[in-house]
């Protein structure tokens, strides 16, 4: 019988304190949710490692197309070279080197 007693007592207690621990957890909650969440401002993980291999490639492509381009010259003034490996060259380094452009503008196209 004690023990039902102190289950009584318990349950008056917690219904007592209920709306004082409600006004106490909403009073804390309700800056946490109208006040701006500072991890909504950061990127993505995969768009922060997208963009450091970007960067990475283009560091590496830049001094290729150079070498490429003075090849092909090299090539053009001793007569060795056909106009479609001209055309192959210059086609591949504007789509290298315009490719954020190019998906910019496909994801445009699709509206996303």
């Amino acid at each position: 019988m004690r023990i039902f007693a102190f289950r009584i007592e318990t349950i008056r207690h917690l219904r007592a304190c209920a709306p004082s621990r409600v006004a106490v957890a909403g009073g804390l909650c309700i800056p946490l949710v109208l006040a701006p969440l500072p991890l909504a401002a950061q990127s993505s993980p995969f768009m922060t490692g997208a963009t450091a291999l970007q960067t990475n490639i283009l560091a590496w492509l830049t001094p290729i197309a150079i070498i490429l381009v003075m090849v092909l010259g090299a090539m053009a003034m001793a007569n060795r070279i056909s106009w479609g490996w001209c055309c192959a060259a210059i086609l591949g380094i504007a789509i290298a080197f315009g490719a954020p452009q190019i998906v910019t503008w496909v994801r445009g196209l699709f509206g996303v």
